[in-house]
């Protein structure tokens, strides 16, 4: 040993890579363990296995349902009656409380009473009939607390899903459901022929008139107006029509008529 050696020092030196070697066969053994564990667990990296949370994806807002649509639509349509008999169907369509129906509904000229939604009773005027579109607007004297009008909205196309309620033979407050079978329509009536109408498979049948056609996401699309009735016996035959809601509210004139079968 030379002099002035530190045999302290040299031990040090002697230990460290013995040192470093043992503490590279601890971190291998714990990358093989790690390892080991992954593969027990099935995991992956790149692979999610079950029982594991993939990464989440935005989800798209639900189709409303017939029923949320009747529910929604319900509170906003009205049983419209006359002194002579007539029965048929209206909807709220503005904030102030006025009433879309159809003109052959109240076209013989008698007294009109509404019972809303909510059970109020009340009588009304006409404000407005237009016997080209087969639409007329009603104004109530006595309005439900609150006043919930239908949202009003625009075109649907052909094959798009569509709801009806209504009055049809005196059962109030009925919905049914079909499709958007045709656009532009044209169906003779009993008081005439009408043109651009809106045709649908949605069940309806007389007491139906004035009632709102309603697209998928609660919208009141058209009026309806009138059915096909081959038979002559004023039953459903799979075939309805609406005027479109932009010709509804759109119209101002006056008239009369006898109106349409249902």
């Amino acid at each position: 040993m030379a002099p002035g050696c530190d045999t302290r020092a040299v031990s040090r030196l002697r230990s460290t890579p013995v040192l470093l070697i043992g503490c590279g066969v601890v971190i291998l053994a714990l990358v093989v363990a790690i390892a080991l564990l992954a593969i027990r667990d099935g995991s992956d990296p790149k692979v999610a296995s079950p029982g594991r949370s993939a990464s989440p994806s935005p989800s798209s807002t639900a189709t409303p349902s017939v029923s949320d649509i009747f529910q929604r639509v319900g509170p906003s349509v009205t049983i419209v009656r006359t002194a002579k008999g007539a029965l048929g169907t209206g909807v709220i369509a503005t904030s102030t409380g006025a009433v879309l129906t159809a003109d052959h509904v109240i076209a013989d000229g008698s007294a009109i009473s509404i019972v809303f939604a909510d059970g109020t009773k009340s009588t009304a005027t006409v404000a407005s009939a237009d016997a080209k579109t087969d639409t007329a607007v009603l104004t109530p004297a006595t309005l439900p607390q609150p006043i919930v009008p239908a949202t009003i909205g625009g075109a649907a196309p052909v094959g798009s899903e569509v709801v009806a309620i209504g009055n049809p033979l005196g059962l109030t407050y009925s919905v049914s459901s079909g499709v958007v079978s045709g656009l532009n329509r044209t169906a003779k009536t009993d008081s005439g022929q009408f043109g651009g109408l809106i045709q649908f498979d949605a069940s309806v049948n007389p007491g139906s008139s004035g009632g709102p056609l309603i697209d998928s996401k609660g919208n009141v699309i058209g009026i309806v107006i009138s059915i096909a009735d081959p038979g002559g016996d004023d039953s459903f035959a799979g075939i309805a029509f609406a005027v479109p809601i932009g010709a509804a509210v759109g119209g101002g004139g006056t008239g009369q008529g006898n109106g349409p079968q249902i």
